[in-house]
């Protein structure tokens, strides 16, 4: 079980924040992670004003493991949550894509200590975290290439703004939306450097605000992306005798892995080299929580659209090579966990995928 302690000097703030409507407001609508408050016994130390026991994700992903459509809706639900803090008096003191989760294909907030009563006038103080976290790495996946969403495994703290108007087409200085939040932004960091003071200073009432959180959702609800045209999105749907209903064969050896998979035991499934999810759905059908990996991010973009178009919680894509998952990282490789120290699977399904890692990727 993980506790969260809520130290003296926030008691203030998290005591407003859960007698407000909107904690219950969100925890409701599916957007915020629910909670439940635990003993001080549990405490870290003396510090502690109270102590919350979150409740439990069966998987902790990261975002540069999630496909574009993941990762843009995970943006709108930060932005979400801030407009609705705000009419409520509060505001989101950071917005990174961490503090964010998947429950199946569903973005949840999980950080119930970002909320924090406004001041007056005062600027979004997330502003700059939102844009390298969500906004810088949206539009190059848009824009240039949805594999510079990768960039983020290097990146940690969001891609430098610096560098993220660099890597995008010049056309999108034209762009308004873009050209305020990335590139002016940009400038304005360059000019002011990471002091803060002119932020500091500033004064943004309250209808300005919720103009400039407006502003930020069109703008990333209007950065496209459309998976198709890589060999493997496409790979379900041509004429493969691994894949498609009207492929010889695929009827078997569907019939073959739904009997293989009724036999086994366990909670918990890994589809390694799920494309777009047809065997995934097998899995999930028999009661298995799902992760789907694919290293081709149009073919688990697509798996993540048709999920999502149901609403789904059974079954989770992601965007991973199987021949070089996601590592440990961060300070003593202890901040992001690699994928194996985060989970572990009942039944692994590998289908038409050991002769690709062979002679593909040399591994031996």
């Amino acid at each position: 079980m993980i506790h969260r302690q809520i130290a003296r000097s926030f008691a203030p703030d998290w005591e407003a924040f859960t007698r407000s409507p909107l904690a219950a407001r969100l925890v409701e609508e599916g957007r915020l992670l629910p909670w439940s408050e635990a003993s001080l016994d549990a405490a870290f130390d003396g510090d502690a004003a109270a102590v919350i026991l979150p409740d439990a994700l069966d998987f902790i992903s990261y975002p540069y493991e999630w496909t574009f459509g993941e990762l843009r809706d995970a943006a709108l639900l930060t932005l979400d949550v801030e407009l609705a803090a705000l009419e409520h008096g509060f505001s989101l003191k950071d917005a990174s894509a961490y503090n964010v989760q998947l429950r199946g294909v569903r973005p949840v907030l999980i950080d119930h200590l970002s909320f924090e009563r406004r001041e007056t006038e005062t600027p979004w103080p997330a502003y700059r975290q939102f844009c390298e976290h969500f906004l810088a790495p949206l539009a190059l996946m848009a824009k240039r290439d949805v594999r510079c969403g990768l960039l983020l495994r290097s990146h940690p703290d969001g891609i430098p703004l610096d560098l993220a108007v660099d890597l995008l087409p010049g056309r999108t200085r034209l762009q308004l939306g873009l050209a305020t939040h990335l590139h002016l932004h940009a400038r304005a960091q360059r000019g002011h450097g990471d002091d803060g003071v002119a932020a500091s200073r500033a004064r943004l009432p309250v209808e300005r605000l919720k103009a400039l959180i407006g502003n930020l959702r069109s703008t990333v609800s209007g950065l496209q992306w459309e998976p198709a045209g890589t060999e493997w999105a496409d790979y379900a749907e041509l004429d493969h005798p691994s894949y498609g209903s009207a492929a010889p064969g695929a009827g078997t050896k569907a019939g073959l892995v739904e009997q293989m998979i009724g036999e086994g035991s366990g909670r918990t499934c890994w589809d390694l080299g799920a494309n777009t999810g047809a065997y995934s759905r097998i899995a999930a059908a028999h009661g298995y929580r799902t992760l789907a990996f694919d290293v081709d991010p149009a073919a688990a973009e697509r798996h993540y659209r048709s999920l999502a178009a149901e609403g789904r919680t059974d079954t989770t894509p992601f965007v991973m090579d199987v021949a070089d998952p996601s590592p440990s990282l961060g300070w003593a490789e202890r901040e992001r966990s690699g994928l194996l120290e985060r989970a572990n699977a009942d039944l692994i399904l590998a289908l038409a995928l050991v002769h690709h890692l062979a002679i593909g990727r040399n591994v031996p």
